[in-house]
């Protein structure tokens, strides 16, 4: 963990312990929220939570402090702006990276920018409050597209989790092989994505590669994707093991 990344979060729980006020950090990648999770005997005196705008959200905001506490409630500070083309019918197929480099070029900080959903020719961008208005006013083209925006309510976001059912046939129930066989790499590449620190279960950093999983453990490997493990679904007269998975699309 970088030392001036826990100094940052050891500064903001104990500003709002000793002001009485809810502290809040910007968005937080995976790896950053499993840091936080590793500092929690540091960070017992003060309740903390995660939020990213919307249930299963990858990115999350930090907040330090809760109505127990303070006697009060506070909203997380983040707006969502949908995107559209201004003529769909001639929009290109946009992806993920292309929205992301419409906000950078506009010098947005990456860290104020937490998930970006696609939804057909729409696209849904939650950002912290701070940096909402400006995209409003300036982000008008992705690619050669020419978009349309506006900020929708939070509470009225609902977002179907697509889950494709995916099945593998595994000699043990070890993280590694069933990672080797779900991601089609070899058994060493996959050992090599718990030493690089890329693998997450249930949003907690996981490095015991000969680990095993619970039905409904959600993992997630950087720059693979996400999934949860359903179950055992049987055995092979070869002692081989046939488990059910769902990799989110």
């Amino acid at each position: 963990m970088e030392e001036m990344f826990e100094k940052r979060i050891k500064d903001l729980a104990n500003q709002s312990y000793h002001k009485g006020l809810y502290m809040f950090s910007n968005f937080l990648n995976e790896a950053e929220i499993a840091d936080v999770f590793s500092m929690d005997k540091e960070l017992r005196f003060m309740e903390y939570s995660f939020f990213g705008g919307y249930e299963g959200s990858v990115r999350q905001v930090l907040c330090f402090g809760s109505e127990a506490q303070f006697g009060y409630e506070e909203e997380f500070p983040i707006d969502c702006i949908m995107v559209e083309p201004v003529s769909k019918k001639f929009s290109e197929e946009l992806s993920h990276r292309d929205y992301l480099g419409a906000l950078m070029n506009l010098g947005i900080e990456r860290n104020t920018i937490g998930d970006i959903i696609i939804r057909d020719k729409s696209a849904y961008i939650f950002c912290l409050k701070k940096v909402s208005d400006y995209i409003l006013e300036s982000f008008s083209q992705v690619r050669h597209t020419t978009v349309k925006v506006k900020k929708v309510e939070l509470p009225n976001l609902q977002f179907e989790v697509k889950i494709e059912p995916v099945e593998v046939l595994v000699s043990s129930m070890r993280l590694d092989g069933i990672l080797s066989k779900l991601l089609n790499i070899s058994r060493s590449e996959s050992i090599l994505l718990f030493t690089q620190k890329k693998v997450f279960v249930n949003g907690r950093l996981y490095e015991n590669n000969s680990g095993t999983l619970k039905e409904h453990d959600v993992v997630s490997v950087r720059g693979y994707g996400k999934f949860v493990y359903e179950g055992l679904l049987s055995e092979t007269k070869k002692g081989k093991l046939r488990i059910k998975l769902g990799k989110y699309l």
